[in-house]
């Protein structure tokens, strides 16, 4: 239902978006993973028609995205990165609002209630908090009952509480067959919510798959992480039992990539001995889309 090709994008000679191109199924969650900068909102900009591409091709539900921008917004909704709302409106206010502007328009008590926001309807929006702001944010963006919803960095900003009850909110979208496009730079939630995952850095694609099927490809289901000393040889790492990668991050981390966590260990630690070596920080884990970053890139999405 969505269809994005060789979508590209430059500022003052620097391209940002750099040949993006994909495609989306009707009721997917479908996210973008990757740092700040990697190109992520200029390419829902793009395909949201608040941005126009230098060249290539958005198509959705059958709208011409780049040559039809007016009919596009009647079938999206938009949670931009930084929403702005009118502080002296209440959340009822706002939603009514933001209805004026469509054809049709969702009941308020009906997105007061499917938001949790009942008890703030007369409530100021300066006076919300946080995730309040957020999810009132994705009510307005769906408050003309669209076929897409953009949601760009989400739950930047919250706390683990908020960001969980956002969660659930998207997932609850999903259920109502939505198709959602989000982008994130939080693996755990584009794992949590995402059906499939476009992984991005310096303006490409580097993978595309379900996230299981990303860290399936890594042939390793653990990780060893802890502080590295560059005195040890790499080579002395890849010779423990069940190492699979070896990587080092530029925040001075060792990460041992291993589909036998115990054998690792297990020689891990006489190795350690033998060489001097202090595993300072040292834990486990299993393998996430981070480690799929860092195999593709060299880079952790938490240095960026």
């Amino acid at each position: 239902m969505i269809r994005v090709r060789n979508l590209v994008k430059s500022y003052g000679g620097t391209r940002v978006v750099d040949g993006v191109g994909f495609e989306v199924a009707e009721g997917e969650v479908f996210g973008l993973l990757g740092p700040n900068g990697a190109g992520k909102t200029t390419t829902m900009e793009m395909m949201e028609g608040l941005r126009k591409p230098d060249r290539g091709e958005v198509c959705l539900f059958g709208v011409d995205g780049i040559r039809k921008p007016a009919k596009l917004k009647e079938i999206i909704g938009i949670q931009l990165q930084s929403t702005a709302l009118f502080d002296h409106l209440s959340t009822e206010e706002s939603i009514l609002l933001y209805g004026s502007f469509y054809k049709k328009m969702r009941p308020p008590a009906e997105l007061l209630r499917s938001f949790d926001l009942e008890e703030k309807r007369r409530t100021l929006v300066k006076h919300l908090s946080g995730g309040q702001r957020q999810r009132l944010a994705i009510a307005l963006a769906v408050v003309h009952d669209p076929r897409v919803i953009f949601l760009d960095e989400p739950t930047t900003g919250l706390d683990p509480k908020a960001r969980r009850a956002l969660w659930e909110i998207i997932l609850h979208l999903k259920e109502e067959g939505r198709t959602l496009f989000l982008s994130t730079h939080y693996m755990e939630e584009a794992e949590q919510l995402c059906d499939r995952v476009a992984i991005m850095d310096s303006g490409r694609v580097i993978a595309l798959d379900t996230p299981a099927r990303l860290i399936r490809q890594l042939a390793s289901d653990s990780v060893i992480e802890f502080a590295a000393e560059r005195g040890v040889s790499d080579a002395h790492f890849r010779e423990l039992e069940g190492v699979k990668e070896v990587k080092r991050t530029d925040g001075g981390w060792m990460l041992l990539l291993t589909d036998n966590l115990r054998g690792t260990l297990s020689g891990l630690i006489p190795l350690a001995d033998r060489e001097g070596l202090v595993l300072n920080g040292l834990r486990t884990r299993s393998a996430t889309l981070e480690d799929v970053f860092l195999e593709r890139t060299g880079k952790r999405l938490t240095e960026q």
